[in-house]
């Protein structure tokens, strides 16, 4: 298969094929800090055999689970020996997003308005979005700031709202069957023409989820998942 490296990332590296497509390569390496696994961190810091593998396997899982749904990403098709994935080329918006969804007061949202409500308490999946910026600390941005700065339009704000609801629903429906419960889970959307899509992964370190009271690190759940 013909393919050229166009982007490099922590985690995946992103191939342009022939056809057109994209081909997202998972790897091993994972962010975290002193050898220890963080999805919070914004740099590799350790390697764990296998981890790509199990990323790509659950993307998978919850990408067809989405497609059946009708909800639109950017997914095609995985190889699951090659550790590949590959999609349609969306386009990001502005120079990276990552769109949150919260059903518990915890972790930043929890410090930010901790005069407001108690830590765990429930919440409407609330949705809110952030630049991705390293060195600004991925900063908080609202939907008229992303209107006014011309990054999207009111409709495709309220179209990735609206997404990003119903598929945080699908994948807490899912846990609670399993006996886990979701707290919070981030997301990427592109579009494709005018068409907003999800991209990116759904990956164990992209979500926030507890087992009885306890919080399940990224690592642990994957083994939980698909045990």
């Amino acid at each position: 298969m013909d393919k050229k490296l166009v982007y490099v990332g922590k985690t995946k590296n992103v191939f342009e094929l022939a056809n057109g497509n994209y081909l997202l390569k998972f790897k091993d390496d994972c962010t975290g800090k002193d050898g220890k696994f963080d999805p919070g961190e914004n740099s590799v810091g350790l390697t764990i055999e296998g981890v790509g593998a199990v990323n790509l396997k659950m993307s998978v899982y919850y990408f067809e689970k989405l497609k059946k749904a009708g909800i639109k990403t950017h997914y095609i098709s995985a190889n699951l020996g090659d550790t590949t994935m590959e999609v349609i080329p969306a386009k990001p918006f502005g120079k990276g997003l990552e769109v949150i969804c919260r059903n518990k007061a915890v972790g930043s949202f929890f410090r930010r308005y901790s005069d407001y409500i108690e830590e765990g308490a429930d919440l409407p999946s609330y949705v809110e979005m952030t630049f991705k910026n390293d060195e600004k600390g991925d900063p908080l941005v609202t939907k008229d700031g992303l209107i006014d700065l011309g990054v999207m339009s009111g409709e495709q704000y309220d179209a990735i709202k609206d997404m990003t609801q119903k598929i945080t629903k699908i994948i807490a429906d899912d846990l609670f069957e399993k006996g886990l419960v979701l707290y919070d889970i981030k997301f990427e959307f592109g579009y494709d023409g005018n068409e907003v899509i999800l991209i990116d992964e759904i990956a164990s370190g992209n979500m926030r989820v507890y087992k009885d009271g306890k919080y399940i690190d990224p690592m642990m759940l994957s083994e939980l998942f698909f045990a």
